[in-house]
């Protein structure tokens, strides 16, 4: 009897190696005046305020750009790569509240804006004559536009004024301040000064109010009644003068 063999046929069985391979990225960042996030700067009106936009993080030369509020700063090739400085000169009153925002060219969302905090006190000065008809209505107006806000206080000769209801009326905004009479009578003659304080000082302008006598007016009546009487003449005038035609 003859035997059989069998040869054990070896199966290979794939071999599946999966490789992690540790990647560290570091993340690219602007920095504006050493601010990594939106900051606010307060200053008072200078003559100049320096700002300084950088790359950190960079694997490559990176383009910035600035823009003031929404309009965008024009600059110099050189002021443009990797760092880039702009001098806002001089700082103004104006300029509060003014965002300036420095961005990756490739990358809009890469950005750091600043928020110009400009303090100043009141500028409200000088003096003003109004000479107003009795019966008329007038209207006092002063600026009271600081940062930080102030308080407004209206004075008539000196005292503390009391408005008298249904003839004084205020009209106050974080800029403007404003007093009305309706009807000015006689006794409204005065000196009115409004009075702006905040913290970094005060500001007043005065209002010398002269009410003048109520000028004597065209009675309407006896206006209407002239006209009527023209209107009449003039017609019948022009009747007769149409007649005397036809007869000749």
């Amino acid at each position: 009897m003859v035997q059989r063999s069998s040869l054990a046929v070896p199966y290979e069985l794939p071999v599946l190696i999966v490789c992690f391979l540790a990647c560290v990225a570091t993340g690219l960042e602007l920095f504006v005046n050493n601010h990594a996030a939106d900051f606010s700067l307060s200053t008072r009106p200078v003559p100049a305020v320096s700002l300084s936009c950088q790359v950190q993080n960079r694997s490559q030369a990176e383009e910035l750009v600035w823009y003031r509020g929404e309009g965008k700063v024009d600059l110099k090739d050189e002021n443009k790569v990797n760092i880039s400085n702009i001098c806002i000169s001089p700082v103004t009153e104006s300029d509060n509240r003014v965002t300036f925002t420095c961005r990756l060219a490739r990358d809009k969302s890469v950005q750091v804006s600043v928020l110009l905090d400009v303090q100043f006190p009141p500028q409200l000065t000088g003096e003003e004559s109004l000479q107003i008809e009795e019966d008329k209505d007038v209207t006092m107006t002063c600026n009271a536009k600081s940062n930080p806000q102030a308080q407004t206080a209206w004075y008539k000769n000196n005292t503390i004024l009391t408005l008298q209801q249904n003839r004084y009326h205020l009209y106050q905004t974080s800029e403007v301040s404003q007093l009305s009479i309706q009807k000015v009578q006689k006794s409204d003659n005065g000196t009115y000064t409004c009075v702006v304080k905040s913290s970094l000082g005060e500001g007043r302008k005065d209002f010398h109010l002269i009410v003048e006598d109520k000028k004597p007016g065209f009675p309407k009546e006896a206006v209407i009644a002239a006209v009527v009487v023209v209107t009449i003449t003039v017609f019948f005038g022009i009747v007769a003068r149409k007649d005397k035609f036809f007869k000749v």
